[in-house]
């Protein structure tokens, strides 16, 4: 779908390999507002606070019901206002009860840095929950005034498990970005290492994060996609605490991949993640921005005076087009969740050989499986 909008995040290549396409059911979205009451504030002592959590829900739709408008979210610096473009109408009827995938961004980011991957997956059969979470998003004061961290490493794996428990769901997967990657690695078992609880840097939420060196996946958590995902590359996780992974993971990332390394960081999470089957989407010669961000709104292709880079570079690749990324992540994404949240047959789409995609289309792309 195009038009003359010149934000859409919903556009599909016409070499998009099959399974990235619009699916059969029409998209509705809500913003909803979530609380969680009483938990510690983790930059603040430990004191007691209502954490408030806000999420862009997608889900599939009566057709015909609710009104399609714009999104209406933050650029990168955190100051300009940007319209972004979808199919989704907004309070649109559901259409019935379907799996629920948990979004969650990176840092910073907020609910509407995947949102092609919400309104996608939503047209194919999924309730999709994109978490904005707190000291995190570019707009947090919190975040702007550079004291947001320790309460990223305690709190994304929490986040998502509140948001699981209030929309209420049997079958669960997370896909997280950078920091969404490193809770999501938690979420499905990851233990990090208790060596990370005596370094300066963490010092401060040291007795919060160190739940999560001995973490359990919720049983309801079927898979989880990490892309870009942060922490192996500083031993946030050891090799032990990555066997400790319990969910089956597909992986995705860049082979130059200057924030969350490659060699350092997503391979290893592959090789050592020995107790699950797994899969690695390699996209060869792409950074950080491997296929996770919404192509670049227009307005950051110009420079910003509260950023030191252009803002751009939060969205977009050196070498690949965002677009045919999207695409690409959307495909497998769509296979790996049909195969573990709806138990269909998707071992075709999940095999050496790119089934699906056009011919002389797979150039830059490795696909790579292990079994447990």
């Amino acid at each position: 779908m195009s038009g003359p909008h010149p934000n859409r995040i919903d556009l599909i290549r016409p070499d998009a390999p099959e399974l990235a396409a619009i699916g059969p059911h029409a998209v509705g979205v809500r913003t909803l507002d979530l609380v969680n009451p009483g938990q510690p504030d983790v930059l603040a002592g430990g004191a007691l606070v209502d954490r408030r959590l806000v999420v862009e829900l997608w889900y599939p739709a009566v057709a015909g019901t609710g009104v399609v408008v714009p999104y209406r979210t933050l650029l990168r610096d955190g100051r300009t206002e940007v319209a972004l473009q979808g199919r989704a109408a907004r309070g649109a009827a559901a259409a019935g009860e379907f799996p629920l995938v948990i979004l969650s961004h990176g840092f910073p980011g907020n609910r509407m840095l995947m949102s092609h991957l919400g309104e996608n997956l939503a047209s194919k059969g999924f309730r999709v929950a994109a978490i904005d979470h707190p000291e995190s998003t570019y707009g947090d004061p919190v975040y702007q005034a550079g004291a947001a961290f320790g309460s990223t490493l305690v709190n994304r794996p929490l986040d998502t498990r509140f948001v699981v428990d209030a929309l209420g769901a049997e079958r669960v997967a997370i896909v997280g970005y950078s920091m969404g990657g490193y809770g999501t690695l938690i979420s499905g078992g990851a233990s990090v290492s208790r060596a990370v609880l005596g370094l300066e840097q963490v010092a401060a939420v040291a007795p919060w994060l160190e739940r999560h060196c001995d973490a359990v996946a919720d049983p309801r958590l079927k898979a989880i996609v990490p892309f870009g995902a942060w922490g192996r590359q500083h031993g946030t996780w050891d090799a032990g605490g990555m066997a400790g992974l319990s969910v089956p993971m597909l992986v995705i990332a860049g082979d130059a991949d200057e924030v969350s390394g490659y060699d350092t960081g997503m391979r290893l999470i592959f090789d050592e993640a020995v107790g699950v089957r797994r899969h690695l989407l390699t996209f060869q010669g792409a950074a950080h921005n491997a296929g996770a961000p919404i192509p670049a709104p227009v307005e950051a292709w110009a420079p910003s005076p509260h950023l030191d880079f252009p803002p751009f570079d939060h969205y977009g690749d050196a070498v690949w087009d965002t677009v045919r990324m999207n695409n690409i992540t959307q495909h497998y994404v769509t296979a790996f969740l049909d195969q573990h949240l709806k138990g269909l047959d998707r071992a075709a789409w999940l095999a050496p050989g790119f089934a699906g995609f056009v011919p002389g289309r797979t150039r830059g792309l490795l696909w790579e499986t292990r079994e447990a």
